[in-house]
């Protein structure tokens, strides 16, 4: 009877051991990077520069 109460012990003991030491899975892809501040910045820039000659077009036409 002892032995199989220590055959036990030892199996949960290595059981839970492996377990413990388990890797982490994958997490897979890269994650979609949001889009920052300086990328907002650059289109704001764009857009007033292209109202700006857009403008300065219309008034040398007049």
């Amino acid at each position: 009877m002892k032995a199989r109460y220590f055959f036990a012990i030892i199996i949960l003991s290595v059981a839970s051991i492996t377990v413990g030491n388990a890797q982490p899975v994958d997490p897979g892809g890269d994650p979609d990077v949001p889009i920052t501040g300086i990328e907002i910045l650059i289109g704001a820039g764009g857009a007033l520069g292209l109202k700006k000659l857009l403008n300065k077009r219309k008034k040398s036409n007049c």
